[in-house]
């Protein structure tokens, strides 16, 4: 048993209450093991995906996934470690990004023991005396613990009912799919104990509580899609082994321990790196997407060359060429990121920086474009 426990809470920081887990294994039985995500938005990165690691552990183990899609609670929004209210997503863009998130969650957890539930089918059917009960399950004093409801109370800062509502809507989830294990990152804890008082207040027996730490970014900040420091699963191979290799020295222990799940090696950093970065890329695309992303590493970032296969664009109809607008269309990326990769000079015509937004279409004429150090494209000369 204890070797058993050790790998299902393996990196966990809390596992509440204590000794619970083990008594829930005794029992023989396949465990519900849940997981809830808010799909705010449609991509996953590395530090998204170290719950689902613990999830797959459990499912490795005979245990059942419960992943829990938030079509219902993303309406209201998540208030956990914020200090104003998050924006609502229109229904189109909350159906997007759950099919989304779903298939990248799969390259983690395994699909085949994995029950999805969008938590729509149970909040949506709540009348309004059934929300009163729900209410009367957690005071608003217990409510107002949590820090971030405190500092905001404090700062006399808008709370709204619906956000004093979420913990009980996340909660309500465990009730539903009869949750015997929730996972979550350690923001989590305060909404994941709420699941324990309000299983135990409609008569289930309560879950365990299995918190994971939050992985910072490659820059060593907090890990967000604001600050552009995450590496994303559906990053692109080449994307995602330049990310890894940015990563300083001092976080390879971090990356290893939760990313890779064992000790980062002795020895050459640069070595241990590769390892991380090839790893990454293997889980997302494959070996062979990986074999191909070192390369093209090797080849453009540490020897400074042209990478083969350079895509051909057609030359812009307009002249002169807003590049923002090339740069956004070809690349996905935003016209503003566009714009501060030319002002920090990331992007090169033919090698050289260019610092203006808008270019002659002659100049662009069969040039080649770089946009930071791994993105190329050369413009058609006729």
């Amino acid at each position: 048993m204890g070797g058993v426990v050790e790998d299902l809470t393996r990196n966990a920081v809390d596992v509440l209450p204590d000794g619970e887990l083990e008594r829930k294994l005794e029992q023989g039985r396949p465990l519900r093991v849940k997981f809830g995500i808010d799909v705010t938005s449609p991509e996953i990165h590395v530090g998204h995906a170290i719950p689902l690691q613990r999830m797959r552990a459990f499912q490795d183990a005979g245990h059942v996934g419960v992943l829990i899609v938030g079509d219902y609670t993303t309406r209201i929004g998540d208030p956990s470690g914020r200090s104003t209210e998050r924006p609502i997503l229109s229904d189109e863009e909350i159906d997007r990004n759950a099919k989304a998130y779903f298939e990248q969650a799969t390259q983690i957890i395994d699909a085949e023991r994995t029950e999805v539930r969008f938590n729509g089918e149970w909040l949506g059917r709540l009348d309004f005396a059934e929300v009163v009960r729900l209410t009367r399950t957690i005071t608003v004093a217990r409510l107002l613990e949590r820090d971030d409801f405190a500092k905001r109370f404090a700062a006399k800062a808008p709370i709204s009912v619906s956000e004093l509502l979420y913990p009980m809507m996340q909660a309500y989830d465990s009730v539903a799919v009869q949750a015997d294990v929730e996972l979550g990152g350690t923001d989590q804890l305060y909404n994941l104990l709420a699941g324990r008082e309000v299983m135990q207040a409609y008569g289930l027996e309560p879950q365990v509580v299995l918190t994971t730490p939050l992985l910072l970014g490659f820059d060593g900040r907090k890990m967000s899609a604001s600050l552009g420091n995450y590496i994303g699963l559906t990053d692109s191979p080449e994307d995602q082994f330049g990310k890894a290799m940015r990563l300083s020295d001092e976080l390879l222990p971090e990356y290893y321990a939760l990313v890779m799940e064992r000790p980062a090696p002795t020895g050459d950093p640069l070595e241990a790196k590769l390892e991380l970065a090839r790893f990454i890329v293997a889980r997302s695309h494959g070996e062979e997407a990986a074999r191909q992303a070192e390369e093209h590493f090797t080849r453009v970032v540490r020897e400074g060359k042209v990478p083969e296969g350079v895509p051909e664009v057609a030359l812009p109809a307009e002249d002169p060429v807003h590049l923002p607008h090339v740069l956004s269309r070809e690349l996905g990326i935003t016209t503003s990121q566009a714009r501060r990769l030319i002002d920090q000079g990331g992007v090169r015509l033919n090698g050289e920086p260019v610092a203006e937004l808008d270019v002659a279409a002659e100049r662009l004429r069969g040039a080649l474009l770089q946009a930071g150090k791994r993105r190329f494209l050369r413009f058609a000369a006729s």
